[in-house]
């Protein structure tokens, strides 16, 4: 395949993750080509370069002067989940915070209840029309979580989901086992039961059935503190789980500290993380995963303090946080919008953010997240003179062909 007359290629090449003023080199290239062969990029450059590819290489799309970036990753998501949460809206727009919502019965044990009752089979089939939704906005890779079972049999079919629908559906799927989500209502009187189920019982089975990649612990106040998450990840660190945090999201608790401290892959969130928190996830090259629509969404008045992470040498990656109750959006060019609004990110830093520092979050930044030479042939085409515009112009669809391994999964913003 070539890809020629491409009047804004973003490769996001270079060395990675990119940091403090790299994060701002996107690798344009003005009037660019890409030629891939057999899922894999053979050749990047700019003018008419392609065409000692011709007549062998016949499949030729022609851009148009249009935007082509890395397929999109989405490094933080629960996608897999049964139901709906609309009625939280209400108590939201009076005022009730999310930890008052979690309380009363509703946030993540609302969805479990619903998730518990949800079978494998139709829990795929909700899973799969927002993986489609995803992909038809340019996202070619994610990371899904499990965490809306909170007992041995629902996460299990969480992550078997994951499994099936990675080897069905074009999006890769990493997965991460998220027991610590909350502490289920069977166990609200016993925590240290719940974390001994969690270590002794789910822990094992899972490294031993390769089910997931990572482990994360949901670190803030009123639902597990960093002794308690410090000891949930060591467990899965132990059973060779690849340790990630949810972290700081409404108060600080010292969970960017710990993600440090333990030489977390990621810490996410991230809201209310202290100067000391990034320090040490700067000395420690955790990467920040940074969830601005869950920001927005909540209505937290406040986002996290980017800057101040890219300025301390911080790789930041960016994420929908797609979920039921908190971020339910497929798009990640939704979240480019609030990054670049309520972060202040500049549209080169955003699209490294979500290409080649994603893949640095989930450990596939040798595989995916630029467009260069042996790399996976994941693209997307814009309808979009630069990034500027795709930014500029928010609230829409831009997509007009996504690309994964080499061969055309979305034309003309529709599944093919």
């Amino acid at each position: 395949m070539i890809i020629k007359n491409i009047g804004c290629l973003v490769t996001c090449a270079g060395d990675f993750p990119k940091l403090k003023d790299n994060l701002k080199d996107a690798g344009i290239i003005e009037n660019g080509y890409i030629v891939t062969k057999n899922e894999i990029i053979i050749d990047v450059g700019h003018g008419d370069g392609y065409k000692k590819y011709l007549p062998e290489d016949d499949f030729v799309i022609d851009a148009e002067g249009k935007t082509v970036t890395p397929g999109l990753i989405d490094s933080h998501t629960h996608v897999v989940y049964a139901g709906s949460r609309e009625f939280e809206l209400p108590l939201k727009l009076n005022n009730m915070n999310y930890i008052d919502i979690l309380n009363a019965g509703g946030g993540i044990l609302s969805t479990v209840e619903n998730t518990r009752k949800a079978s494998e089979y139709e829990l795929e089939l909700e899973t799969k029309k927002r993986l489609d939704l995803m992909l038809s906005h340019g996202t070619t890779t994610i990371e899904s979580k499990s965490g809306y079972g909170l007992d041995f049999d629902t996460e299990i079919k969480m992550l078997k989901v994951n499994q099936n629908l990675n080897t069905k559906h074009p999006i890769d799927i990493v997965s991460t086992y998220l027991g610590a989500h909350a502490v289920p209502k069977e166990y609200k009187t016993d925590r240290n039961g719940y974390m001994d189920f969690i270590i002794k019982e789910v822990i094992p089975y899972i490294a031993e059935n390769n089910l997931a990649t990572f482990i994360d612990c949901f670190c803030e106040n009123g639902v597990f503190d960093t002794n308690e998450a410090s000891k949930i990840l060591l467990a899965g660190k132990k059973a060779g789980l690849k340790i990630k945090i949810h972290a700081d999201e409404i108060e600080s608790v010292g969970g960017a500290e710990l993600a440090g401290k333990l030489n977390a892959t990621s810490a996410e969130h991230l809201v209310a993380a202290t100067d000391a928190g990034i320090k040490a996830m700067a000395e420690n090259k955790v990467c920040a995963v940074l969830l601005p629509t869950t920001s927005f969404y909540l209505m937290l008045n406040k986002f996290a303090p980017a800057r101040k992470m890219i300025e301390a040498g911080v790789p930041v990656a960016l994420a929908t946080d797609c979920n039921p109750g908190t971020s339910p959006t497929e798009s990640l060019q939704s979240t480019m919008t609030f990054a670049c609004f309520g972060l202040k990110l500049l549209p080169e830093e955003i699209i490294n953010a979500m290409t080649i520092n994603a893949a640095y979050a989930i450990g596939m930044e040798d595989e995916i997240g630029s467009i260069e030479v042996n790399k996976k042939a994941d693209l997307v085409i814009f309808d979009a003179k630069n990034i500027n515009y795709l930014l500029y112009h928010f609230g829409i669809n831009a997509v007009n062909k996504v690309i994964k391994n080499g061969s055309i999964v979305v034309e003309n913003g529709k599944l093919v």
